[in-house]
């Protein structure tokens, strides 16, 4: 055999195995991440909701891979979003709180004006660069990384960005995202900028705006949509505000395509935590006093933990619905695999894009995820601001909260799913098989 066609040979060899030419290595996926900031699973069109139209998102899920049934590993924004960033839990990554609370002595109003209150939330800031972070391990591929909408972490440089729009600086507001903020609700031009930028060398955006996010300060166009006799403004003002988001990640979309970028662009979609719009006629609590509705944000429920999860890859993922349980846990993996980078020995998640190559087919036996109070009690430790933990395996799901004194509780899903029925009592077998599944996954003695 002559070298020709020894080289034809190989070249066909090479191709039936479905390995890679040199030049496609060379040219490594975008990635784009998508995260609404406090909105219901229930509030999508893909997800059946009779009167949110999300068009743009509904177009990312019949193009890509929707998981209906997604979770975050807590329901509150600045752990949420270190969870994506990391693809650790909050009690790996250590942030577990939007805020270290106060010393005693230093009121809240006022405290960030505090040197010492100052100095918490510095070292609060410096767990970010304790742990890997995508940014810094896709820098390892040669991508440039984008920094957009919410970002507690301070500058944007210390998530290992190389472009951004958060300054971080307490002195000029800096807290969660400051002038990163902007983006969407003024435009996208930013993240144009960033990709033109680029030119050719693989890239990463964060879109995390501060939609839908309160205040809730829709276009009258789109308030107008929505207000409807016996609708309280509200709940108007709010389904407003998913189609502003919604609108925003259309432009994004069509600029990729614009630019001939999307068929080797992984896009993500998550919710950082879920959201329902609390009314007048809202049934709550006495004392209660927040603008979302008790078993949403901050809460074990699926109002606050449950989100869409969707992957679109054009030629690489065929489309696809699926009910496995997936996690935000698992999306630092899918990223990194998507590039050709391993993960971590510390990240407990699973790369969905095996569990889309096995039809929606994932052998983990459940997905879990723990919730903190809002203010960090001891930065560093966890469980002194830990409220509750949460088990999901198949229909059943387990709330067990930190303080002993409150009772333990069990949903079927399936049957119930927005957790009105505990069934703690009725099934001791199945909390007692969640829980032992729990307390090993928080000891570490398996991963979830």
């Amino acid at each position: 055999m002559n070298r020709r066609s020894t080289w034809v040979f190989a070249s066909i060899l090479f191709l039936s195995l479905g390995v890679y030419t040199a030049d496609a290595a060379e040219k490594p996926p975008n990635i784009v991440l998508i995260i609404s900031d406090d909105q219901a699973w229930t509030d999508f069109g893909c997800m059946g909701h009779p009167v949110v139209k999300t068009p743009n998102i509904d177009r990312l899920a019949a193009e890509g891979v929707l998981f209906r049934r997604g979770y975050v590993t807590t329901s509150l924004c600045r752990p949420s979003l270190a969870t994506i960033i990391t693809g650790l839990y909050p009690h790996q990554h250590k942030i577990c709180g939007n805020d270290p609370a106060p010393p005693p002595g230093i009121p809240r109003r006022g405290a960030r004006r505090n040197p010492e209150y100052l100095a918490l939330c510095e070292r609060l800031i410096q767990q970010i660069e304790k742990v890997p972070t995508l940014p810094r391990l896709l820098a390892e591929k040669g991508y440039l990384s984008l920094q957009t909408g919410k970002w507690w972490e301070g500058h944007y440089s210390r998530g290992g960005f190389t472009d951004g729009m958060t300054h971080g600086d307490p002195k000029r507001g800096g807290r969660h995202g400051d002038e990163g903020l902007k983006i969407g609700r003024e435009g996208m031009q930013p993240i144009f900028d960033f990709i033109e930028k680029a030119d050719g060398r693989p890239f990463f955006v964060w879109y995390a705006p501060f939609l839908p996010h309160q205040p809730h300060t829709p276009p009258e166009r789109l308030l107008k949509k929505y207000q409807a006799p016996g609708r309280p403004i509200e709940l108007a003002k709010y389904y407003a505000m998913c189609e502003w988001f919604d609108e925003t990640c259309g432009q994004l979309i069509d600029f990729l395509d614009r630019k001939g970028l999307s068929e080797n662009t992984l896009v993500l979609f998550v919710v950082d935590n879920g959201w329902i719009q609390r009314t007048p006629e809202t049934k709550e609590p006495r004392g209660w006093r927040f603008r979302f509705a008790p078993k949403s944000k901050r809460s074990p429920y699926d109002g606050g933990i449950r989100t869409p999860i969707i992957l679109r890859w054009p030629g690489k993922i065929q489309p696809a619905v699926h009910d496995t349980l997936v996690s935000s846990i698992d999306l630092a993996p899918t990223i990194l695999a998507a590039v050709g980078l391993e993960k971590t020995a510390q990240m407990p998640g699973v790369n969905l894009l095996d569990v889309i190559a096995a039809d929606g087919r994932c052998d983990r036996k459940a997905i879990f995820g723990e919730i903190y109070a809002h203010d960090v009690a001891e930065i560093g430790n966890p469980a002194a601001s830990l409220q509750y933990r949460w088990c999901i395996s198949g229909r059943w799901k387990l709330i067990l909260p930190a303080d002993a004194s409150e009772p333990v509780e069990l949903y079927e899903l399936q049957a119930d799913p927005h957790e009105t029925r505990n069934l703690a009592r009725s099934h001791p077998d199945v909390v007692e098989r969640l829980r032992r599944l729990t307390d090993e996954w928080w000891n570490g003695k398996s991963k979830g």
